[in-house]
């Protein structure tokens, strides 16, 4: 089924414009109000978002929670200055107010009236179906489906002492009006479910968590899927109990495919965004062209990916989205960019202005973001470390912008000594600096992961869907912060 830009827009001015009296010839003039000063540009933002949690605790579905969410953001952007006013009453005497009160800067004088035009969004078919997945799944359905985690976790292993799972839907509908005249719409469904278990042992708990999403209905979480979930949190919870400290020092780390593509997300990704690399805060700044990375590493960032959590047909300011790639055998050849910093800096425009909600600004943010294979078997890789830690899990982390220094924590790791693995350990943090680390890769595996749709990516106060993902990956001189 295709998402073709008539009905992502019919189905926008349904939601959005039609009960607040709001038609294309308003829209217009709001527009023209905001270009009675001379602006580089300027876009009105429309969202309707609908939510749904549920979470399960001690064997009991202990909350349910829906909500309806809906604005409009009016922006208007002159050089590197930018007016923004927001509402979450959608008629056209807001959309008016809002309008106005973007006129603080750019001098008058400005263009011509605006006239709309719908364009063809998407090339082929959608990245994903356009529809509302919280109808999809029965009430009683999503009860029983946390149930069914619960008792399959408890099932797994009598160690295994409490368990929190957590269904999310939701439906995100967007519709942009362009300084330029263009209407653009998209409607994203969103799920995920979260599972948390405890384990004991002789009076030690260790805990771990799984599971997974995308832009998709609540069918995409059959037996199988859920089983394979269930099974990667109660494993890891297990093995940590049987854990001991971590060494410390310099040491050679292998790191496992998928998930782990957190630690590349943090300390990489976000200094390759345009923003930072525009105000020259960024420890990729001015190395366009230059070797950044070990031969053989090439980063992208790919917001077209049927399904994936951090895929979209058109980003947040209406343009659409695309496989930027950033690093290309070792050197930096491109930047994540929106359209100001894009402009600003006279570098191509890659699809990549997000904002958390209508009442936030646009910035250049990540889709999906991940490592592409290499050519050596996975273990070859892990055969080849004399001494070091091989790291199949990660939690949270921190990272300098300025400088690419990062601390991540792994929450899953083993101490490997010739090739074979001795025992699981626990407290293992990983300490570098992004743009080192990657000259420090030695070996790049051919089994190319994507995360299971987990990712949560937070700037400035916004936090939006992504994804990451890599290969196994060996990087030589690593500082590992351990227990012992």
């Amino acid at each position: 089924m295709q998402n073709t830009s008539d009905h992502a827009i019919q189905t926008a001015k349904n939601l959005l414009l039609a009960p607040g009296g709001i038609d294309e010839r308003i829209i217009e003039k709001a527009l023209g109000e905001m270009y009675l000063h001379r602006l580089d540009d300027a876009d009105l933002y429309f969202q309707h978002t609908r939510y749904e949690s549920w979470s399960l605790e001690e064997g009991i579905v202990k909350s349910g929670n829906f909500s309806i969410d809906q604005g409009v953001g009016v922006r208007a952007v002159s050089g590197d200055k930018t007016a923004f006013a927001y509402a979450d009453v959608v008629n056209a005497d807001t959309l008016m107010q809002a309008a106005k009160s973007t006129r603080v800067i750019g001098p008058l004088g400005g263009k011509k009236k605006i006239i709309l035009q719908p364009i063809s969004t998407f090339k082929g078919p959608s990245l994903y179906l356009p529809e509302d997945p919280i109808f999809s799944l029965k009430t009683e359905d999503k009860i029983q489906l946390l149930e069914k985690i619960e008792k399959k976790a408890r099932a797994k292993d009598p160690r295994v002492v409490q368990v929190m799972a957590s269904l999310t839907g939701e439906f995100d509908v967007v519709l942009v009006a362009k300084g330029n005249g263009k209407l653009v719409a998209d409607v994203r469904p969103l799920v995920r479910v979260s599972i948390s278990v405890i384990v004991e042992q002789n009076g030690r708990r260790e805990t771990s968590s799984a599971g997974g999403g995308g832009r998709q209905n609540y069918s995409m979480f059959t037996d199988d899927v859920i089983n394979d979930w269930v099974d990667k949190a109660v494993n890891s919870a297990l093995i940590n109990l049987e854990s001991k400290p971590a060494p410390a020092g310099p040491m050679t780390v292998v790191m496992g495919p998928g998930w782990p593509g957190v630690l590349l997300h943090e300390a990489i990704g976000h200094g390759l965004e345009g923003d930072f690399n525009r105000k020259g805060s960024s420890a990729f700044a001015g190395k366009l062209g230059q070797k950044v990375a070990a031969k053989g590493v090439t980063v992208v960032d790919d917001g077209t990916l049927s399904g994936r959590r951090g895929s979209l047909n058109v980003d947040d300011e209406g343009n659409p989205t695309q496989c930027t790639t950033l690093i290309e055998n070792g050197r930096l050849t491109g930047f994540m960019q929106d359209a100001m910093n894009s402009r600003l800096m006279k570098m191509p425009l890659t699809g990549n202005g997000r904002r958390e909600s209508y009442a936030s600004l646009p910035l250049p943010r990540m889709t999906n973001t991940y490592m592409l294979g290499g050519d050596k078997d996975p273990g070859e890789i892990l055969a080849s470390i004399k001494k070091g830690l091989y790291a199949v899990n990660f939690g949270g982390g921190q990272v300098d912008i300025t400088n690419g220094k990062f601390v991540f924590a792994a929450t899953e790791a083993y101490w490997v000594e010739n090739g074979k693995i001795q025992y699981p350990v626990k407290g293992a943090t990983i300490i570098g600096n992004g743009p080192e680390s990657l000259k420090q890769v030695s070996m790049i595996g051919n089994d190319l992961q994507l995360d299971d749709g987990v990712g949560v990516c937070g700037k400035e106060g916004q936090s939006v869907p992504v994804g990451v993902g890599q290969p196994t990956l060996r990087i030589d001189n690593m500082v590992v912060g351990g227990s012992i």
